[in-house]
Order: C-alpha cells, then structure tokens, then sequence
C-alpha cells in the first residue's frame, strides 16, 4: 500500500521532494562534444508474423480499414508522430532468404515463396520495394534496406543498389521506371546481410569478412561516390572476437559501420511470459537489459583500436525485449504484450546509446508492428500504442542534438534476493534552440528514489516534466482499454538555484525540459 501511495503522490506532484536525495547526477552542459544520432531511434520490420501483412500491409482491396495504397493511414499517422528517422527491412533472417525481384513488377506477376524461418507460411511478396520505400517516404523515415549475402548473389544486390538509386540510364534504373517510379529514392543504408554467424549463412568471422569486402566492393564504385552507408553483420551479444575480425580486415574505405544484436532475453529455452510475469522475472529481464551498457563499451573499445577517430559506426540494428509468445497464436509469430517492464527496457537502452554517441550511430527496435518489442498492435480495424511507443516518442527530443555528459554519484539499488541492479539510469541533450531534455529511467519495482540534478554550465533555468508510469509493471495497454498506460505532466520535482530534486516513482521514466 505504501508503494502505491507513493506512485500517486508523485503523479500528482505531492510527494516529498524535498526528502534527501539517494543520487546526485552532474549535467555538464559546458562538456558536450558529440551529437545524438537521430537513426539511434530507428525501428526494424521483418516479414514476420502479423508485422507486415495484417499489421502495416492490409491489401490495396480493404474496404474496412483506411488505407493508402495498402498500408494502414492510422499506423502512417502514428510512426510520422513518433518521428521515426529510420526504418530497417526486409529482416532479419527473412532478408537471407529474400530476393528483391520477386517484390516488383504487377502483383498477379509475382511469384510465391514459402517463408521457411518463419512458420512456413506463403509470402505472396505483394509487399515489396515500392511499397516499402513509399511508406518510408509517407512517414518520413530514411529506408535501410537489409541486403540478401546468405542465399542471393553479389550481382542481385548490386542489382538492387542501381534500381533504387540510379537516376541515369541503365537496365535497372528503366526497370523502375517501367514498374511506376521514375525518380530514385536515393537509399543510403544498406546492410550487407545479416546474423552471418547464424541464419545468414553460420559462417566464421573470417569468413564473413571476405565475403563482406566481394559484397560491398560491387555495391558502389571503388570510391564509393555514391556515399553508401554499408553496415557489415555485427556480433551476436558478447561474440568480441567476431568484432576484432572485422574491424582487422576490412578496409574503412569499404565500411561505415558494424551491427551489433543483443535481446533482452532470461532463458532462450524459457523466456517467460509477455505480461503475467514475477517479480523475479522481472529482475532478470532488466539484468539482461542493461547489460547493453557492457556490450556497448567493450565493442567500442575494440572499434576505438583500429578506428580511433571514431569514423566507423556501432549500429545496434536489433534489441528489445523477447518473451514467450502468447499462447492462442502461432509461436513463430513472436506477438507478445508490451508493458510497463518493456518500457523500462526502452528508456534505459536509449539513455544507454545516448550516452555512446561518440559510437553509436543507429539503434533498430525490433519490431514496430505486432512482432517481439512493438510499439503499436493491431486487431483488425483496432489499433494501440504501446508503453515502448510513448517512452520513444517522450525521447525523441534528443534526436540530433548534442549530449549532455553527466555523473552520477551514490546510485542507489534496485535489490532482488540478494542480488543488486543500478536503480536509476539518466542521459540528457541540449537542442538548437537551447532547450535542456533530461530523461530518468527508475527500474526499481518497488521504490521511490530522489535524485538531485546539478547543472553546470548553464544559467538559470525554468522546467516542466512528463511521466510514463502505472500502478504495477505488468500494466499494459489492451484493445479494451488502449490508453490505460500514456504520459501525463509530472510535478514531482523542485527547482532551486539552477539545480533540481526529482522524485521518480518505481517503473518509471521521467523527461524534463529546462530552459
């Protein structure tokens, strides 16, 4: 009771603020140095369950749901408000065993394929290029395209490359014209295939290397003046070596930057339920969640021995949180419920990559619609924003602009029979019209905690706040009641002599704007 007590009290701004901090945190505002990529707030769609069809794709024939060309106007409205900078297709395992061609041209032409990682369905590829770089375009997000290295061929990529990007006269470029696009879309990212230590292909490092180097020398010219963004397949979690392989024999002149996969995952062989899950489950889940912050440095470190100058990228293109599917749909449809235990997932992975800014490029949440992580689910005509949704859209304020460092001191902890989390997670930006965003990440499930912000560098300030919380973490939104969890103004905190006292009740995220 005196939890819940304490979540309403600072809901409505009338706890104690003034009550000893448990953390100090320094914003040196006078110490930026590198700015926040937007792309760390990309998204991932994979043909995968109910992601594409019967999620962002409901057929050009549906009279029942509003729609543009096929694809749902309230999730285009959705993703443009969300800000989405990025958006990475076709997968995922999917994109290895994906050929381009088979997408274009008049649907009654193309051909029928068997979508042999997920589930054995038949992909009838009535969603293909022009219809994904369209929908890009319509929600305003840059296309990165996952190229096929596993089963497709070094000419079908190039292939790609020129028919999507060429403005010239050319096989490919005609081709587009004849299928009703007669401007390119100028696709800048490129993934030269994906997982190629597993579904792509179980290959060794060394491998990958060489074909990587074959793949991405056929991309572009040798001068790459077309400036593509090529992203080789990066490690699963904590895989160092295959990082060292990479960055030791690939030349920067063929690479911007190396993926990195990591899942907030307890047990691959039982990773537990979406929502009605223990407090013990909940602990692990965010042990794993934050060990983000592990896998980060150390691949950095590696990247920082052969690229001091920082000029190729970490792209985490895939994380999330993975639970057990639910139990009345298809296991290999990966839909699961999205919490406020998904929430804290979000808020503390992007304070993470924020504060990485100096190598972190792109982050992709996997997946936006229905699949895995979600930030919006779909029910036939019904449709709702998750808690992951409106932590991304509360964050996109740090999208492009420059990183605040900060320090924090006597963090307090999140304490599970025995074991010890860091309870409070934090990362801030200032913008170009000067506006301060902090974002605060409490993961305790119990605990209210009180952190003092001191401000260097800046004068004196004016703020105002915005909370995402609920009255237990298994919360979530459902098609019954779709805004049961959402953001509200947040008064829980004080303001005196440039510094701030916030009162961030347990499982929540906390935004502040200063001015």
């Amino acid at each position: 009771m005196k939890n819940y007590l304490s979540i309403l009290l600072c809901l409505f701004g009338l706890s104690q603020i003034s009550a000893q901090p448990d953390a100090t945190i320094y914003l040196n505002a006078d110490q930026s140095r590198y700015t926040i990529n937007k792309n760390i707030y990309g998204h991932f769609a994979e043909h995968l369950g109910r992601c594409v069809y019967d999620g962002i794709y409901v057929g050009r024939d549906n009279q029942s749901i509003p729609n543009t060309d096929g694809i749902r106007n309230d999730i285009i409205d959705a993703l443009r408000e969300l800000k989405v900078p990025i958006l990475r297709w076709p997968g995922g395992c999917f994109a290895d065993t994906y050929h381009w061609m088979d997408g274009i041209g008049p649907q009654e032409d193309r051909p029928t394929i068997v979508n042999t990682w997920w589930g054995g369905v038949t992909e009838d590829n009535s969603f293909g290029t022009h219809d994904f770089l369209n929908f890009c375009e319509a929600i305003g997000a840059e296309p990165y395209l996952a190229g096929n290295v596993g089963s497709g061929e070094v000419k079908e990529l190039s292939d790609w490359v020129q028919y999507v990007n060429h403005d010239g006269i050319s096989p490919m470029a005609d081709l587009r014209r004849e299928n009703g696009r007669e401007e390119p879309w100028n696709v800048k990212y490129w993934g030269v295939g994906n997982e190629m230590w597993g579904c792509g292909g179980n290959m060794t490092a060394e491998y990958y290397a060489n074909v990587y180097k074959q793949y991405a020398t056929f991309m572009t010219d040798w001068t790459n003046s077309s400036k593509l963004y090529r992203i080789a397949s990066g490690a699963s979690e904590d895989d160092y070596h295959w990082t060292e392989v990479l960055m030791q024999n690939i030349k920067p002149s063929l690479i911007e930057a190396v993926a990195l996969h990591m899942y907030a995952v307890i047990d691959w062989n039982d990773k537990g339920p979406s929502y009605e899950f223990s407090d013990k489950q909940y602990f692990q889940t965010m042990q794993k969640a934050l060990r983000m912050e592990e896998l980060v440095t150390r691949h950095s470190t590696i990247m920082d021995k052969y690229d001091p100058n920082k000029k190729i990228g970490l792209a985490v293109d895939e994380w999330g949180g993975w639970y057990d599917g639910e139990k009345d749909l298809e296991p290999t449809a990966l839909y699961q419920q999205n919490t406020m235990r998904d929430a804290m997932i979000a808020g503390a992975t992007l304070n993470i990559f924020n504060n990485h800014a100096d190598r972190v490029i792109m982050g992709n949440l996997a997946q936006t619609v229905n699949v895995l992580q979600a930030v919006i689910l779909t029910e036939g005509e019904k449709m709702i924003l998750t808690p992951t949704y409106h932590v991304m859209k509360m964050y996109n304020v740090h999208q492009d602009a420059q990183l605040i460092p900060t320090d924090i001191f006597d963090m307090p902890q999140y304490e599970y029979e025995g074991e010890s989390l860091p309870a409070i997670s934090c990362s801030a930006s200032q913008d170009a019209s000067g506006k301060i965003h902090v974002s605060l990440v409490n993961i305790d499930a119990s605990n209210t905690h009180e952190v003092n912000l001191k401000m260097r560098g800046v004068g004196t300030l004016s703020g105002k706040a915005t909370i995402l919380t609920a009255d237990e973490v298994q919360a979530h939104n459902d098609f019954d009641n779709p805004d049961r969890i959402s953001p509200r103004e947040f008064d829980g905190f004080k303001l005196k002599d440039g510094n701030l006292n916030v009162s961030i009740p347990p499982f929540s995220v906390v935004v502040l704007e200063l001015k």
